[in-house]
């Protein structure tokens, strides 16, 4: 599986698409990973999976938990252990504030995509987010599916 290109030179490994479905994301934060040589080697193959990832404030910075960094192909005994938290690098404010949002606020920070940015360094989009209920993701869908008819009924008109 190699990785997917997306237009503004970005180099997609992983995409959360579930995430939009199930929270209301409000805010997007583009944050470092601290990695290891051979996770870089295995994402570098396009092997990872954040779907079941999200990142929580722990010990004055944020780290982003459960997701999945297989083991790299052709390492060795120093590979990896493919589910550990990673530290996040964001700046002092943006750790504040999403701190205090999950803190006092109930927000959630879930990961959206995990890519490499145009300079070839491994980048996480964290977006700030509420849950949503379940009657609240029916009315989403049912607003998309009303939004792609009418775009259908303008086309087919002239």
């Amino acid at each position: 599986m190699t990785a997917k290109k997306a237009d503004d030179g970005r180099r997609v490994i992983a995409e959360n698409r579930r995430a939009r479905h199930d929270y209301q994301v409000e805010d997007v934060f583009e944050a470092g990973i601290v990695l290891t040589g051979t996770e870089v080697k295995a994402l570098r193959e396009g092997k990872a999976n954040i779907a079941e990832a999200y990142a929580a404030p722990e010990g004055g910075g944020i780290f982003l938990i459960n997701a999945n960094i297989p083991e790299y192909s052709a390492g060795n005994r120093e590979n990896h252990d493919p589910r550990r938290p990673r530290k996040l690098l964001l700046r002092k404010r943006e750790i504040d504030r999403l701190t205090q949002a999950v803190q006092r606020k109930g927000y959630t920070l879930a990961p959206l995509r995990l890519y490499f940015n145009e300079r070839g360094i491994a980048k996480l989009a964290l977006g700030l987010a509420l849950g949503r209920k379940h009657h609240d993701k029916r009315e989403v869908v049912k607003e998309r599916e009303w939004s792609r008819q009418k775009q259908r009924l303008l086309r087919d008109r002239g």
